[in-house]
């Protein structure tokens, strides 16, 4: 930890009291003039401090930044996000994720960027990740099962964001299969899961999780304001992140310790719980060409079982379904 980030803890401990420049020099050992330039750089970084002759600094109020410190505090993980790295601003925190793999990081080791430049999404498409607004995040996983029930992983995700989110913000959030979470039909939050495996299991396992969830109506362009929208956009109030993620970390934990003991079965059947795919007509694109039909569950890898309209039954194992009304609604 540099001597910035023990100023910001020091002065969090303090809850808003005045701190001396001699209790900062002695406890920080450095100067005085050394404590004041990681003041004005902590100024230039958005933190707002009240200086007062003879009675030292008091910090008056933080920028809206996933820090360390408030996310360490608020953790109750064993293992998820007990490693963590962060940056102000990445390509993305899916390829760096992939880099500290390969070099050997444990799992859990979480990638956090207030901004990616290079965000993605499933198939290529370009993730849109403003600075500050939003969890940008990969996790390593190195799950003990073999690779055919990698993408069960994807879903399993899906419940735990899906439960978080609900527990934080009380919004209906729904999951979407694959790999989408939807508040009235427009998309909050999308998983990218990608293996890399030897001898048919995975080496590890990238998890990338982008949640919407400060991103105000500007953000949007007037193409993604039809299909996407935010966490403080559908309740009418900032989103806290720090909580937020420690939530879906916590319930991630949880939920991935069920599935090695017990299996599937327990997160399939929370899954078809916060599903707002079930019980629906959807349509796929297929090496057949467009396929379409009633979503009647999951099937024990993952997959969409469909009931097509001659009655027999298929399953969908990726894909991006597109929602049909039926003729009631």
């Amino acid at each position: 930890m540099n001597i910035s980030e023990q100023l910001v803890r020091l002065f969090e401990e303090k809850e808003g009291a005045f701190v001396s420049g001699e209790e900062l020099s002695s406890t920080l050992q450095c100067s005085r003039t050394a404590i004041w330039k990681h003041v004005e750089k902590l100024r230039s970084a958005g933190y707002v401090f009240e200086a007062v002759s003879r009675k030292g600094y008091r910090l008056v109020e933080k920028p809206d930044k996933l820090e360390l410190i408030s996310i360490e505090k608020q953790l109750k993980t064993k293992v998820f996000g007990r490693n963590i790295h962060y940056y102000e601003q990445l390509g993305s925190t899916q390829t760096k994720a992939h880099e500290l793999a390969r070099q050997g990081a444990e799992e859990g080791t979480l990638v956090i960027a207030e901004q990616q430049t290079e965000g993605r999404g499933r198939m290529g498409r370009k993730w849109h990740s403003p600075k500050g607004k939003g969890i940008w995040t990969s996790m390593i996983l190195k799950p003990r099962i073999p690779l055919q029930f990698a993408p069960q992983l994807t879903l399993l995700i899906a419940v735990a964001l899906c439960r978080a989110i609900r527990q934080v913000t009380s919004l209906p959030a729904g999951i979407k299969w694959p790999n989408d979470l939807l508040i009235d039909g427009k998309k909050i939050s999308g998983i990218l899961s990608e293996s890399i495996a030897e001898d048919e299991k995975p080496l590890y396992v990238i998890v990338g999780v982008g949640i919407s969830a400060n991103l105000g109506e500007d953000d949007y362009s007037e193409e993604l304001k039809a299909i996407a929208t935010s966490l403080q956009i559908e309740s009418g109030h900032v989103v806290d992140r720090t909580e937020l993620l420690c939530r879906f970390l916590e319930e991630l934990e949880t939920l991935y310790e069920l599935f090695h003991s017990q299996g599937f079965g327990p997160i399939k059947l929370l899954w078809e719980a916060l599903s707002v795919s079930l019980n629906r007509k959807v349509r796929n694109q297929s090496t057949q060409g467009l396929v379409e039909g009633i979503a009647i569950s999951l099937d024990d890898s993952g997959a969409l079982i469909v009931q097509l309209e001659d009655g027999s039954l298929t399953k969908w194992y990726s894909g991006t379904i597109q929602f049909i009304p039926l003729s009631s609604e």
